[in-house]
């Protein structure tokens, strides 16, 4: 889907720069391949902003300009929140967890779960399980300050294992997806620094790096998620 002519200047301007960057990493013998080894990760600039004029959301396009992923049901403090790719199709509905908690955490669904949740049990959709379960980091119950969340994938029964952990700082638009054992970086949320054309971009319009193995997707959810613990 090709989005207007703003967008797609706006994708254009801040993928040159992250190309430029990448150079200037590779000339000093700076990795950026990803963790998989391979040559490429995908950049995606992301909107804080939804195209739909009456919502709240955040539009996400690739380097060539093209409408990937959108959120226009984000209004407020939501009890879910549902991705959706370029077509208006839903990727990921995200759900928060209801239940009293001094932490608070989200469920992770493939698809439209619809208005129901459905707890895990041989005879449950499998549609109607969550796949992750993200859960915001307080810092007196771990050592390490920069910890932002952890994911958790869901496993059977009620035994979580965690995958993923998430470092750095949401609010400066700097943070890492780490694997919680081999600590390779899977994805990235970075800055929009520079001025282009006169527009300061501030913290609304940002890089999201994606390095090959890990789910475009899924790298977003955890954006949304991020967007609304922090």
């Amino acid at each position: 889907m090709k989005i207007v002519p703003f967008f797609k200047s706006l994708s254009r301007s801040v993928h040159e720069e992250q190309n430029d960057h990448d150079d200037q990493e590779s000339k000093a013998g700076i990795d950026s391949s990803g963790p998989s080894g391979a040559c490429t990760s995908i950049s995606l600039t992301v909107w804080r902003k939804s195209l739909v004029i009456s919502c709240k959301g955040f539009t996400v396009i690739d380097s060539n300009g093209d409408l990937v992923y959108r959120v226009d049901n984000y209004v407020g403090h939501p009890q879910e929140v549902t991705l959706m790719d370029g077509s208006g199709k839903s990727v990921l509905t995200m759900r928060r967890n209801k239940k009293f908690s001094l932490v608070e955490s989200w469920f992770v669904f493939e698809g439209d779960v619809g208005g129901f949740f459905t707890a895990r049990t041989t005879r449950a959709a499998p549609k109607s399980w969550p796949v992750f379960c993200v859960r915001k980091n307080k810092n007196m119950l771990n050592a390490n300050p920069s910890t932002l969340a952890h994911v958790y994938r869901e496993a059977s029964g009620s035994h979580k294992r965690c995958a993923y952990v998430i470092e750095g700082s949401y609010t400066h638009r700097s943070c890492k997806v780490l694997e919680e054992f081999s600590r390779n970086v899977v994805a990235e949320i970075k800055r929009k620094e520079a001025n282009v054309g006169g527009v300061s971009y501030g913290l609304e319009v940002f890089h999201l790096v994606v390095h090959p193995g890990f789910d475009p997707g899924f790298a977003m959810a955890l954006v949304l998620l991020l967007d609304q613990m922090f």
